[in-house]
């Protein structure tokens, strides 16, 4: 492309179509200045663009100004434009941490980039910004000065109100901010000192103030029952009210299914198929049958068919992405879908009649998916069964649940069978199978924690995550072969990096991981395998465990890793989870005999949908374990100054995790809090090593400590070990949750 002649636009045709006067589109712009070796202004663009008209102009005015405002585009002093890149900037996202400081995700990739404290106190986390890289800072990172705020991402924060020196602020609960809101006199509503609070932004922060809010919804004491969830919903922004146009949408949804919408659809009320599930589940996505087929087995799993009811581009299909997922916190959930759907209407409960999208596959006796197809049916659940009672039939023999269920005790046998010919499968195949120890918090009076006991999984929740993911191999499948745009569950290969540091840490206790550079999943199970009688079992699962990367969506397959699988994705929880009804969409798409062409989603929009719905999931992940970590800390307030075992389940340079037996909750042994030494952290071997004592705390090392202070403000528990001579006199120690006294100051000082 020439600088004095530019080539014809590749989107004139897309531009053309969208504008009745267009101009260069944004690619085309972009491209041209990449290729120049000065900045332009834009008197200079429109003359090589050959724009003379007032009105082309004026187009032209307003796409530098957008392309300006979404950060592609960089407006200098003197009115030209040029490229960030090209200028040493970098756009991204900020992430804020607990101590100030945060970091730039760069839209680009190429790694992180971090911002001091004095760079931060002009922006909130989530900000969009443009960074200046300044050099490299003495732990190799890129770091950066931040340009220009692109976007503003922070309106309304849920936090604690306090009265200092006549003036309100509210402190965050969200630690990713820590920078406290000025509430100006006249501004804080109803609230008093202490409360919890919803503010809005009335003022962003800047270089020289601080940000300033008012009070819009006081929601109560600071201890108050369920405030945990009421918090975590407004600090990650979680949708949990139902706006009225979806409120509209759902008031013609019938309680019962109809007649009509049975039509054409294969019946299989008579099979007895069965939904297993967890005590207090209350939707049921999913029901299965079994029977024998030649030579194997004939597998039916019945899924809720929630794209009968939700359609693309609703108000109830946009508040459901939105959602993306449904949020699970201790005894109470927000719902993806509304009640008279994931309750009632798409839940498949036994005796009423209920539509679902089946899939039937065909298993050889060796538990190897033969054939399989999809198609809408009509299903009437025979039994509402939990694990518990599963595994009690099968495996204990139970005679009073037995007669209970005895017409169905033959097919739960089949399902049993199934399920033994499919492990089989799995671990030929070298599918990874950490059995991690699972909690639940069981509550007392006024929603107080009483217990926190493990939850065993059995062989019942083993046979049907099975069938489910069989289910899901097909459906991948099945959309592969149609090249119907879908989005997958993928999970990419550990980095090099992680193995590396896997195979120095084995190599210390004399363990070795197969499969060279780029061991697969088969070497880490053959390994697991290996640790069945070694008393470190667990530490060695840990650190397996921590080297794999995070499974997400996405357009494009790449195979998933954990699960040894060259295809999956989700099709067996559409009332709890977006991308599964999505999946649904596509094998509809399908079925009708549909193309690609005609489906209502692009190959584009599913990669957006991918990164949405993983953005969701890990947004519910972080809301619910906040919450958990506050109802732990209040759990923990009347246990200061007690002794407990426990067990390191995080070493790092600044202390050792450790988690308590039999209460299973974390906390920190803060380095000044071992015995009188310096010491060294050696991160490959997962251990904090004395300098002149030689003692040695590795991960997964038995340990007995003392419960030294509870911060329920910042959800954090500090421990000392057992018999240390206290540090300070505040040293055990818990904060008054209803007074400022103690609270940490964050942020620089409010300017009197």
């Amino acid at each position: 492309m020439k600088a004095d002649h530019p080539e014809k636009d590749p989107w004139a045709a897309r531009e053309a179509s969208k504008y009745e006067h267009p101009i260069k589109s944004r690619e085309f712009i972009l491209q041209y200045l990449i290729d120049q070796d000065r900045l332009l202004s834009q008197e200079q663009l429109a003359t090589a663009f050959d724009l003379h008209g007032e009105r082309e102009q004026e187009a032209l005015r307003r796409r530098l100004g957008a392309m300006v405002r979404d950060g592609q585009l960089v407006c200098n002093r003197r009115g030209a434009y040029g490229v960030p890149a090209k200028m040493d900037l970098v756009r991204g996202r900020v992430i804020g941490h607990a101590d100030g400081y945060g970091f730039l995700v760069s839209d680009e990739g190429g790694g992180d980039v971090f911002l001091s404290q004095k760079q931060m106190r002009m922006v909130l986390h989530g900000d969009r910004v443009l960074v200046r890289i300044m050099g490299v800072d003495r732990r190799g990172r890129r770091e950066g000065a931040i340009v220009e705020v692109l976007e503003n991402n922070t309106r309304e924060l849920v936090g604690r109100y306090f009265q200092e020196e006549g003036v309100g602020i509210v402190a965050p609960s969200n630690k990713c901010i820590s920078q406290d809101i000025i509430v100006p006199p006249g501004q804080q509503g109803a609230a008093c000192s202490g409360q919890i609070v919803v503010v809005e932004l009335l003022q962003q922060p800047s270089r020289r103030a601080q940000p300033v809010g008012r009070v819009v919804e006081v929601l109560g004491e600071h201890m108050s029952p369920g405030m945990e969830v009421e918090i975590a919903l407004r600090a990650h922004e979680l949708p949990h009210e139902w706006p009225e146009i979806v409120q509209q949408d759902i008031a013609a949804f019938p309680t019962e299914v109809a007649e009509e919408d049975k039509a054409g659809r294969e019946d299989l009320r008579d099979l007895p198929l069965v939904t297993i599930d967890g005590e207090d589940a209350r939707d049921f996505d999913d029901a299965v049958f079994c029977e024998p087929h030649g030579k194997g087995w004939r597998l039916i799993v019945a899924i809720a068919d929630v794209s009968a009811y939700v359609h693309s581009g609703t108000a109830l299909d946009e508040e459901a992405l939105a959602r993306g997922n449904s949020v699970y916190f201790p005894e109470q959930v927000i719902p993806m879908l509304p009640e008279i759907l994931s309750n009632h209407l798409c839940s498949l409960r036994p005796e009423v009649d209920r539509l679902c999208l089946a899939c039937e596959l065909l298993i050889t006796s060796t538990g190897r998916i033969r054939k399989h197809r999809f198609f809408d049916g009509v299903i009437r659940s025979h039994a509402r069964l939990t694990y518990d009672e599963v595994a009690t039939m099968l495996f204990a023999g139970d005679h009073e649940l037995q007669g209970r269920y005895g017409s169905l005790l033959p097919h739960l046998g089949n399902l049993n069978k199934l399920y033994q010919a499919m492990r089989s499968a799995r671990e030929k195949r070298g599918a990874i199978d950490f059995d991690r120890i699972e909690t639940r918090i069981v509550f007392g009076e006024q929603r107080k924690i009483s217990r926190i006991v493990p939850v065993e999984r059995n062989d019942a929740h083993r046979m049907i995550e099975e069938f489910m993911i069989a289910a899901n191999i097909a459906a991948a499948e099945y959309l592969l072969a149609g090249e119907i745009p879908a989005v997958y569950r993928i999970h990419p290969e550990p980095s090099p990096d992680k193995v590396d540091d896997v195979r120095t840490f084995l190599g210390e206790l004399g363990l070795k991981l197969g499969g060279g550079e780029r061991p697969g999943a088969k070497d880490y199970a053959c390994l697991l395998a290996s640790l069945e009688a070694r008393p470190d079992r667990h530490l060695v699962e840990t650190v397996l465990l921590r080297s794999l990367s995070q499974a997400m969506y996405s357009a494009e397959n790449t195979g998933h890793f954990g699960l040894a699988l060259e295809a999956y994705t989700h099709f067996t929880s559409p009332i709890r989870r977006y991308p599964d009804l999505i999946v649904h969409r596509a094998i509809r798409q399908r079925l009708a005999g549909g193309d690609p062409v005609g489906f209502v989603y692009r190959p584009t929009d599913m990669q957006t949908l991918g990164d949405h719905c993983s953005m969701t999931e890990r947004r519910a992940d972080e809301a619910t374990r906040e919450a958990i970590a506050w109802l732990k800390c209040e759990f923990m307030m009347d246990k200061v100054g007690r002794e407990f075992p426990g067990i390191i389940t995080g070493v790092t340079g600044f202390g050792l995790f450790v988690e308590l037996d039999d209460i299973y909750v974390e906390g920190l042994v803060h380095v000044t809090a071992l015995d009188n030494d310096y010491y060294h952290f050696d991160p490959a071997k997962h251990l904090l090593c004395g300098e002149h004592s030689g003692k040695r705390f590795r991960l997964a090392d038995r340990i007995r400590v003392s419960v030294a202070r509870v911060d329920l403000d910042e959800r954090k528990i500090d421990f000392v070990l057992a018999g240390a001579r206290k540090q300070q006199e505040t040293a055990g120690k818990t904060r008054h949750p209803t007074k400022r006294g103690g609270r940490k100051k964050r942020g620089p000082k409010r300017k009197k």
